[in-house]
């Protein structure tokens, strides 16, 4: 089984979600993180095929970062 780590970080300036990861290759923006999550979801099987990696039998592991100020 593939498993790959995608890194979820908050844009502040743009205020969207970002989804990444170089092995994939993937990145993907989106207001929503839930909707996010399933975009990830549904092209990482896609461009595994395209890049000629095996694409079935993946887990996806997601951390998400978000920082904040509070005082």
């Amino acid at each position: 089984m593939a498993e790959y780590t995608i890194l979820v970080s908050w844009d502040d300036e743009a205020r969207v979600w970002i989804a990444e990861n170089d092995d994939i290759p993937i990145i993907l923006e989106n207001a929503s993180l839930d909707t996010l999550i399933d975009q990830v979801k549904l092209a990482t099987p896609e461009l595994l095929e395209l890049n000629g990696k095996p694409h079935t039998g993946i887990r996806l592991f997601f951390k998400i970062e978000h920082e904040a100020v509070v005082a």
